[in-house]
């Protein structure tokens, strides 16, 4: 790999980084950023850049391993959290919220890598996605039920999980669709990312998994340093990022965030009608 393609990684690796944890879909902006300006497909082939753009994502879960530790090593019961409730958020939950995705993603993997990686269908998530926020932030409840993990029922958490899917097109933000999600059946904004972050562990896990295993043909040696680049790129503005958007979404909610979708959608349009 020559710098200049490794830059590219960096790039990717920092959009990826900056906004997996913002309800603004990180897949959908590196879709956006390598289509119009990097052009990875040319030197990775289209199933390698596609494969890359999954498990770049790695590299901001390992950020949430890495500031949720002591939350995620609770779930199997190897840490006991400060004031923990009796009926404690588990492991239960969090398979639970992710079946739904689960299944639809291997359903429905591949008509997803062949037909939605795109400008135009990102376009399209980030505008139905963006009135489903303002409708969470606009009919949820005025005093959230739900302020902790520990009080989230197996049924929310199953319904979560079903909204998710909604992320597996890309653009629409698995963030988005579950923080949106949860503030509907009642959870606050900042439970709701938590518990978001928390699901996208074995979710991606797995995408990235599957991913690397259908294309792994289409990967050859010299594509590891651009991959481990974008990872440790990915990983470093993710920790970035993560404890400021938590911060954040307790107090701007989700509008914000569906405003700048809107009028990104809107500068994409166009600048393809041009």
């Amino acid at each position: 790999m020559e710098w200049i393609e490794l830059l590219k990684a960096l790039i990717l690796g920092f959009v990826e980084g900056m906004t997996e944890f913002a309800p603004v879909s990180s897949t959908g902006h590196m879709i956006i950023v390598d289509d119009m300006w990097l052009q990875t497909k040319e030197f990775l082939g289209s199933g390698s850049a596609n494969t890359f753009k999954i498990v770049i994502q790695l590299g901001s879960i390992l950020a949430v391993v890495f500031v949720m530790w002591k939350r995620l090593l609770s779930l199997v019961g190897l840490y006991k959290m400060e004031g923990q409730q009796s009926t404690r958020f588990n492991l239960g939950h969090v398979l639970i919220g992710i079946i739904p995705a689960g299944v639809f993603g291997l359903l429905f993997e591949d008509f997803i890598d062949e037909n939605l990686f795109s400008i135009k269908t990102v376009i399209i998530g980030l505008i139905i996605g963006a009135v489903f926020m303002i409708i969470a932030d606009k009919f949820g409840p005025r005093k959230p039920s739900i302020t902790s993990l520990d009080n989230i029922s197996y049924s929310k958490a199953f319904k979560i999980g079903v909204i998710q899917c909604l992320s597996l097109w890309p653009g629409f933000s698995r963030s988005g669709s579950t923080i949106s999600g949860g503030v509907l059946l009642g959870l606050d904004h900042k439970t709701a990312a938590d518990f978001t972050f928390i699901m996208a562990v074995p979710i991606m896990a797995g995408a990235s998994g599957l991913s690397l295993v259908k294309n792994w043909d289409q990967i050859n040696a010299d594509h590891f340093s651009f991959y481990a680049v974008g990872f440790i790129s990915a990983f470093i503005f993710a920790l970035i990022s993560i404890k400021f958007f938590l911060k954040l979404i307790s107090k701007v909610k989700l509008t914000p965030f569906a405003v700048y979708r809107i009028v990104l959608a809107l500068i994409l349009i166009f600048i393809l009608s041009i």
